[in-house]
C-alpha cells in the first residue's frame, strides 16, 4: 500500500533552503484547524488544540487505511500566527498572539470522515478543543519562505530581515498570516536543532 506523505509530495513547500529566502506559489490546501489565543508555552488552549489535531489526524489515518485502503503519514504541526501589530512577533510578546494550529489533510479525506473522527476522539478524551476543530481550506498564493534551524525564540533576526529588509527591498507587502511549519518534534529535539519553515504570504507593495 502506497503511503502519501505531504512533505515528500510537496517538497517545494516543506523543504526550503536555510540559506536564503525563496518565493513559492502556494495553492489551495486543506487542513484540520483549531483557533486560539495567547502564549503557546502557557495557554492551556494551545496544548488542547494540538492534542485535538493529532488525535483526530491519527483516527483519520487508521480509518482511511482500514476502509479506503489508502494510507498517509500524518503531516507536521503547522501554525498561522496573527496580531494587530506584526511587530509583536519580533518582540516575542506571545500573550498578544492569535493562532490557528493546523495539520494538513490528504485530498481524499472528506468532511464527513472528519466529523466521525472528531466524534471518535471525543469518546476517548473529553478535550474541549475538539468542539472547535474544523476543516479549513485556503490559498496563500505568492509567499516568501525560509528554513529556520534553532530555537523558536531565535527566529527574530530572520523575521526582522524578512519584514524590514527583504520585503521592502523587493517591493512586497504582507498578504496573510505568518505561517510556521514545525518539522521537528520539540520533545525529542534539542532547541538548537529544531527545523521550522517560516512562510509569509506577500503581494506587491
Amino acid at each position: 500500500m502506497e503511503k502519501y506523505d505531504v512533505k515528500k509530495a510537496r517538497k517545494d513547500l516543506y523543504a526550503p533552503s536555510a540559506k536564503d529566502f525563496s518565493v513559492v506559489e502556494v495553492p489551495e490546501l486543506r487542513y484540520l484547524a483549531v483557533d486560539g489565543h495567547g502564549d503557546p508555552n502557557t495557554a492551556a488552549a494551545y496544548s488542547e488544540a494540538v492534542e485535538a489535531l493529532y488525535s483526530t489526524a491519527y483516527t483519520l489515518k487508521f480509518d482511511s487505511k482500514r476502509n479506503q485502503d489508502r494510507d498517509f503519514t500524518v503531516g507536521p504541526l503547522e501554525g498561522l500566527w496573527r496580531a494587530d501589530d506584526p511587530a509583536v512577533f519580533l518582540t516575542r510578546s506571545k500573550e498578544d498572539w492569535d493562532w490557528t494550529m493546523l495539520i494538513s489533510l490528504p485530498e481524499w479525506i472528506t468532511e464527513a470522515q472528519v466529523e466521525r473522527a472528531v466524534a471518535a476522539a471525543a469518546e476517548k478524551k473529553g478535550n474541549p478543543a475538539l468542539g472547535g476543530l474544523r476543516v479549513l481550506a485556503f490559498t496563500e498564493g505568492t509567499s516568501v519562505q525560509i528554513l529556520h534551524i534553532g530555537s523558536y525564540d531565535d527566529e527574530t533576526p530572520t523575521l526582522d530581515r524578512l519584514h524590514n529588509r527583504y520585503m521592502p527591498d523587493n517591493g512586497l507587502a504582507f498578504n496573510g498570516d505568518h505561517h510556521e511549519i514545525y518539522l521537528s518534534d520539540p520533545r525529542r529535539t534539542e532547541p538548537t536543532k529544531l527545523k521550522t519553515v517560516l512562510r509569509q504570504p506577500v503581494k506587491p507593495a
